[in-house]
């Protein structure tokens, strides 16, 4: 059997024409030449970054599309046999580094075409290479010095050093301060405790029941408030650490002698610095004090919505009644009870979280014009308790919209939310004889409903969507209107022309309408309806929706 036979191959023929080193994993353009796959690869998407096309970077054939690389397993196995001998011959390690080294240049590289100092640096194409290749190869790029360019890029270093170490003081300030804020959120959890205790017991007796369910709340927003604090300094703790070893690269960099080394790895590390420098995602934006700041407001609001209340119809019911009234008159008084209690409150008047009541009112015709809706309107905000984990509510609870990324809070945090739809409900259910409101949707699909509180918020199945229970009544738009009851839908021809929705509920009477409002009021539909408890608004939102509650008293 006859020996292996070596042939010999000038080191030179195996270096790549874009970086001039040995090949690394050789591939084959169309055209036959070939280049280290990273470095022409690189190049192509320089170009198409560019908005120039493909070429072979060594004759410049352009190819009408991005070509496969190809590798040449032929010419991998010939660069290890001719590196492995030359090894061999010299004895040292270092032969690759030495054979790439000439004299005549600063760091003794010429340009593999021309065989000219590789002396200047295109700033378009963030390449170092001769001058001929400058005239023939880059014309109206822009063109530099390497020590130029060096020195500029060391401006940018010096520059892009202070603005990360000042930003990494900022987050060490930021991890001191997240230190401190267990205690705080243990504190403002205790004070937030007493706080809604002291209102609640102001009010009204039968409301200490729902005190447990408000504790149970505050005990979530602590746990979610501890571990968002912890979530946050683990994170930072990442990132600092992250930065403190990009800012000893960056110092490696800048003490490196080589201009060629220098300005090809500048291009990605100012990226990655760059990246750092970019702001905090809003998880660590948010302030872990913010819930117990909404629960306090929300519970003071309902005590003194509710103080007045009582205030001015006990007052009023001293005025209506007379001093001198006998047995008789309080038996008559009482017979009619039934028909006065419930009809006692306005809902034009400010509303009860929770409950809007009624009040007696002489029989009226239906409107019809949009002044005649007005006299009806009433105020409603969005209950955030309710909202699903994928919905954002803003505006004073009056907008509510898919957040702009996963901002998921652990479902323990609102008991009561939707678990699977994107649906939120209002805090304020309707039950006046008549009431009116509208709401502006943004978007292509969304639903405007009215349900009963207890629906379905856990489950998958239909009985937790609006219009598919017998407890809920829904307005679907989307190509063209529906309406939805008990899993059942009715198609509506019309189409939708306007984003603005006027919602009618006349609660004794058993009817909801929908109209269209723009210049004019266009009727959509009317459910004919027994209703035996407060009806709640809800809204579910489609892809890029947002909807918003329209203030009519302003």
């Amino acid at each position: 059997m006859s020996g292996r036979h070596h042939v010999s191959v000038r080191r030179d023929r195996l270096c790549c024409p874009i970086c001039s080193s040995v090949l690394r994993d050789p591939v084959t353009v169309p055209c036959g030449h070939n280049f280290c796959r990273r470095c022409v690869r690189d190049r192509w998407d320089r170009d198409r970054d560019g908005g120039r096309p493909c070429s072979c970077p060594q004759c410049g054939r352009r190819f009408p599309s991005r070509p496969e690389l190809v590798q040449n397993s032929t010419l991998s196995a010939v660069v290890r046999d001719t590196e492995r001998r030359h090894q061999q011959l010299d004895g040292s390690p270092q032969v690759q580094k030495k054979a790439r080294s000439s004299t005549g240049t600063p760091d003794g590289t010429r340009c593999r075409r021309h065989r000219r100092p590789l002396d200047v640096y295109c700033c378009t194409d963030e390449r170092i290479i001769c001058d001929l290749c400058a005239s023939n190869e880059h014309r109206g790029h822009r063109i530099g010095g390497v020590e130029e360019e060096r020195r500029r890029g060391e401006e940018e270093l010096k520059t892009m050093r202070t603005e990360l170490k000042q930003h990494l003081q900022k987050q060490e300030e930021k991890w001191e301060n997240l230190g401190r804020m267990p205690e705080q959120v243990q504190e403002e959890a205790g004070l937030t405790k007493n706080y809604c205790e002291s209102v609640i017991v102001n009010v009204m007796d039968s409301l200490q029941r729902h005190y447990r369910s408000l504790s149970q709340l505050i005990g979530a927003q602590r746990e979610a408030a501890a571990a968002q604090v912890d979530a946050s300094r683990q994170r930072l703790q990442v990132k600092m650490e992250a930065m403190k070893r990009r800012d000893a690269e960056l110092d490696r960099l800048a003490q490196t002698d080589s201009s060629v080394h220098f300005l090809q790895s500048w291009p990605s590390v100012r990226l990655l610095c760059e990246e750092d420098l970019l702001p905090p995602p809003p998880q660590d934006s948010e302030d872990p004090l913010l819930p117990f700041q909404f629960t306090k407001r929300s519970v003071e609001q309902l005590g003194r919505k509710l103080e007045e209340l009582c205030d001015k119809e006990f007052a009023s019911i001293c005025q209506t009644v007379p001093a001198e009234s006998g047995e008789q008159q309080e038996s008559e008084e009482e017979s009619d009870d039934e028909d006065d209690v419930q009809p006692r409150y306005e809902a034009s008047s400010s509303p009860l979280p929770g409950l809007i009541g009624l009040h007696r009112t002489e029989q009226k015709k239906e409107p019809e014009a949009r002044e005649d809706f007005l006299q009806y309107a009433c105020d409603v905000f969005l209950d955030p308790s309710t909202a699903h984990e994928d919905l954002v509510v803003s505006e004073g609870d009056r907008q509510v919209m898919l957040s702009p990324q996963k901002c998921k809070s652990p479902a323990l945090r609102y008991p009561h939310r939707f678990l699977h739809r994107r649906q939120v409900l209002c805090r304020e259910g309707l039950r006046a004889e008549r009431c009116y409101y509208e709401v502006e949707v943004e978007g292509h699909k969304a639903e405007i409903a009215l349900t009963y509180r207890g629906i379905d918020r856990k489950s998958r199945t239909k009985l937790s969507a609006f219009g598919g229970s017998a407890n809920s009544w829904s307005l679907d738009r989307s190509t063209n209107y529906s309406v939805s009851h008990r899993a059942d839908s009715v198609q509506l021809t019309k189409p939708p022309r306007h984003h603005r929705i006027g919602v009618y509920l006349s609660f004794r009477a058993g009817t909801l309408a929908f109209y269209e409002v723009a210049d004019r009021m266009t009727f959509l539909y009317k459910i004919e309806a027994e209703f035996t408890e407060p009806l709640y608004p809800g809204f579910w939102l489609g892809d890029k929706c947002c909807i918003r509650i329209c203030d009519l008293r302003s």
